[in-house]
């Protein structure tokens, strides 16, 4: 605690009061809800009863991380340490009976999401038009995320939203059958289950007696919900936020949910962390002059004790070619001048098709870099729909993996029967899989819906039985022809050469699998049963991992640098149409990329460097550009526009040097 400033020390003191921490980017928010835990622990508050949420996976293994240096292994026991998500997959596995569901719940990603609404809409729901297919599941998800349910759509939808409300509904009820709840329930159905069932309500927040909330601003209104019903009348918590890194209005978060808890709790207290542990002053002093553009409910101003630092360099280029081989030329000059890392390095950029010149010229130049936030292998949906198919063949109670590839490639069995199998599978506690089978159902069918279900469940029991006893991999390279898969990904690829790839990933997969069923060793081979396990194993792991950089520059977009430092920053990009983005501009969002340029601008530790082209290539047109509206809120007197004088010799020659070195270090 003594190494704490004096408003952390109030922040963490505070227990008596509601309490809403402004916390400044590079503030040491993190360092105040860890350390509010500890002080809650030794104050008598046992840990089963604190929980702390975040947003993200990463962030709550670095509180727990930080937490577990604070207290022993007895004082943390029970400890709630993990973002909002798993928390209310926690209360829905706990609670399932009341809800209505089976213990083993389905998890739908946003790709069964999708398949679900695509099958719901070819089989006649409402006016639904099949190209809508993705606004309808925005809008599905936008409603769920403002805690508007079926009924509430269907009774305030528009005309224009009309179609998307009866889809919402006939999308909630399979997803019942089928024992599912897709991202955006894990918050909604435990708020619904808290305004129904006032016992299992005061049960958990008996639990729950203190609740900490990271990154508040990020919260939409139905976790807004989720926080006053589990703090109760009596507030028991403290919210950390900045209202000036509110980046994800697109996404559903509320900034107003600052406002709105000063209107539920009176007794609230607000503590602003202002101090900034990162950035020299002159970074902040722009990062506030920019900010100060936006309206504000809290003022606040970022200060720092790290010294003034160098200007800020403004780079001018005539086009985006230009720009990444200059940029990548500035790393490698500033690295050979300072003994720096390629670590130390980030680019950062609006949008995610920016990336591809700066790899480029990265990998022109023997640069290692680290893109972060690129695809996995695992999240593509050919990779999904065969490890689904295998982990059926070893499982066939896999009701994810079932719903995943019942219709993958079609099967002509519609929402209808599959509803009709869901309801039963549920009623008699048993898998999708073995209902398929059961005589109770099979009088609910049409015949043709029988005999297809009849054909699916004998035809994965051959091909699961012939894997057991054959060459594994043999039969499940057949089992992809017999499917007519490649057929399948042609048909509903958006061009040949994207359906070529997906299909060149499924070889890659297959591949991958026999290498693994081997193993290095070169022994006895895995089952299929083992492989899948393995698999599943690595995918989860992949998703739960650190992402580490090691000594490499890094390349994202500014809505994955939130939250991440770097002693030099290069800011790409900057004009008008880019940042600000020009849907922003046309949908007078201003503010929302205004806090999206300070969010970029507050990574920086040391340095920073703006940059813009005059003229990009757009749709195969060259256009001009103009430098972002940003550029010209910063105080000139910080900024230093490098192109626009003649370079000094010596610097001409200095650059020489480094290039020469790096050319040497490539050599070598």
């Amino acid at each position: 605690m003594a190494e704490l400033n004096s408003q952390q020390q109030s922040a963490v003191r505070t227990v008596e009061h509601p309490l809403l921490v402004l916390a400044g980017a590079g503030s040491g928010k993190t360092r105040v809800i860890t350390e509010k835990i500890a002080y809650l622990v030794k104050q008598g508050t046992a840990a089963r009863h604190i929980a702390a949420v975040t947003f993200t996976n990463k962030a709550a293994r670095e509180m727990k991380t930080r937490v577990s240096k604070l207290l022993d292994d007895k004082q943390i026991r029970g400890l709630t340490v993990s973002t909002f998500h798993s928390l209310g997959l926690d209360i829905l596995r706990k609670e399932h009976k009341t809800l209505g569901y089976k213990a083993s719940l389905t998890l739908f990603d946003e790709q069964d999401k999708q398949t679900l609404l695509k099958n719901l809409v070819n089989h006649g729901s409402k006016d639904c038009d099949i190209d809508d297919v993705d606004r309808y599941a925005w809008q599905v998800g936008q409603w769920k995320n403002a805690f508007v349910t079926p009924e509430h759509a269907l009774s305030y939808a528009t005309q224009e939203q009309a179609p998307a409300a009866h889809l919402y509904s006939d999308y909630i009820r399979s997803l019942k059958a089928y024992n599912a709840v897709d991202f955006d329930d894990l918050i909604l159905l435990p708020v619904l289950l808290f305004q129904e069932h006032a016992a299992v309500l005061e049960k958990w927040q008996n639990k729950i007696r203190y609740l900490l909330v990271d990154e508040y601003q990020d919260t939409n209104i139905t976790q807004y919900q989720l926080v006053k019903l589990l703090a109760g009348n009596l507030g028991r918590f403290t919210v950390v936020g900045d209202d000036d890194q509110s980046i994800y209005a697109w996404r559903g978060a509320q900034p107003e949910n600052l406002v709105q808890l000063q209107k539920d709790y009176p007794r609230l207290q607000v503590i602003k962390l202002e101090q900034n542990y990162r950035s020299a002053g002159r970074i902040l002093k722009v990062a506030n002059k920019l900010i100060a553009n936006n309206p504000h409910v809290f003022e606040k101003r970022l200060w720092s004790e790290l010294g003034y630092g160098d200007p800020l360099r403004v780079l001018s280029h005539k086009d985006e070619v230009t720009e990444a081989k200059q940029v990548v030329s500035e790393i490698i000059h500033h690295k050979f001048k300072t003994g720096s890392s390629y670590k130390d390095y980030a680019i950062l950029y609006r949008g995610n098709h920016q990336s591809r010149l700066f790899e480029r010229a990265l990998r022109e130049n023997n640069v290692p870099y680290f893109i972060s936030g690129s695809t996995s292998f695992f999240a593509f949906s050919e990779i999904k729909d065969i490890l689904s198919y295998l982990r059926l063949f070893s499982n066939p109670d896999d009701d994810a993996a079932f719903l995943r590839i019942i219709n993958t490639p079609r099967r002509e069995l519609g929402p209808t029967t599959l509803e009709k199998l869901g309801a039963h599978a549920n009623e008699r506690h048993i898998s999708l899989f073995a209902a398929c089978s059961e005589l109770g159902l099979m009088q609910k069918l049409s015949d043709k819906s029988r005999q297809r279900l009849t054909k699916f469940t004998e035809w994965v029991t051959d091909t699961a039985d012939r894997i057991e006893r054959g060459d594994t991999f043999a039969v499940v390279e057949q089992m992809i022809d017999q499917i007519g898969y490649e057929s399948w990904l042609r048909e509903n690829a958006k061009t040949p050469q994207s359906a070529e790839r997906k299909m060149q990933n499924v070889v890659e997969l297959i591949e991958w699998l026999k290498r693994l069923a081997v193993g290095a060793d070169g022994g006895k081979e895995k089952s299929l049963a083992e492989v899948v396990s393995k698999i599943m194993l690595m995918d989860i792991l992949e998703r739960n991992q650190e992402e580490e950089a090691g000594d490499q520059v890094s390349l994202m977009t500014l809505h994955a640098a939130k939250g991440l430092e770097f002693p030099h920053v290069f800011m790409i990009g900057m004009e008008e149409n880019l940042l600000p983005h020009q849907n922003s501009i046309d949908t007078g969002n201003i503010e929302e990329e205004r806090r999206l340029a300070y969010v970029g601008i507050t990574r920086a530790q040391r340095t920073l460097t703006f940059s813009y082209c005059t003229h990009r290539k757009r749709y195969g047109e060259i256009s001009e550009c103009e430098p972002s509206r940003f550029l010209g809120e910063l105080p000139g007197d910080d900024l230093e526009w490098t192109n626009k004088k003649q370079l000094d010799p010596a610097v001409i020659k200095e650059r020489g040097k480094a290039s020469l070195a790096h050319l040497k270090t490539m050599l070598s």
